[in-house]
């Protein structure tokens, strides 16, 4: 994980999470990490938000996700965190992946 300010040259993706729970956060960080190995994951904490950002494609999966937190959680549970995200979002039960271009 690399804590690098988001740049507007650079067409980054991914989930904008309030900081009110930190932990929530930080799994969704680390799950991130996790779910795009081959990618650079920068997270940019402002205090009241984390701002997680992955070149082009961001994949957050449920799995991954638990694992972080130690229990179930329901991707569905994290969308009253989200504050915003930049891209485009596609969410199922098992992951949300966040892309620039449209695959419809």
């Amino acid at each position: 994980m690399t804590a690098v300010p988001q740049t507007p040259s650079r067409k980054l993706v991914g989930p904008v999470i309030r900081g009110v729970d930190g932990d929530l956060a930080d799994a969704v960080a680390a799950a991130i990490e996790l779910d795009n190995p081959d990618a650079e994951v920068l997270v940019d904490d402002q205090g009241g938000y984390i701002r997680i950002s992955v070149p082009h494609r961001c994949v957050l999966t449920r799995r991954s996700l638990e694992e972080q937190l130690g229990r179930e959680f329901p991707l569905s549970d994290l969308e009253p965190a989200l504050s915003a995200f930049a891209g485009r979002v596609k969410q199922t039960e098992d992951q949300m992946v966040w892309y620039l271009e449209r695959q419809d």
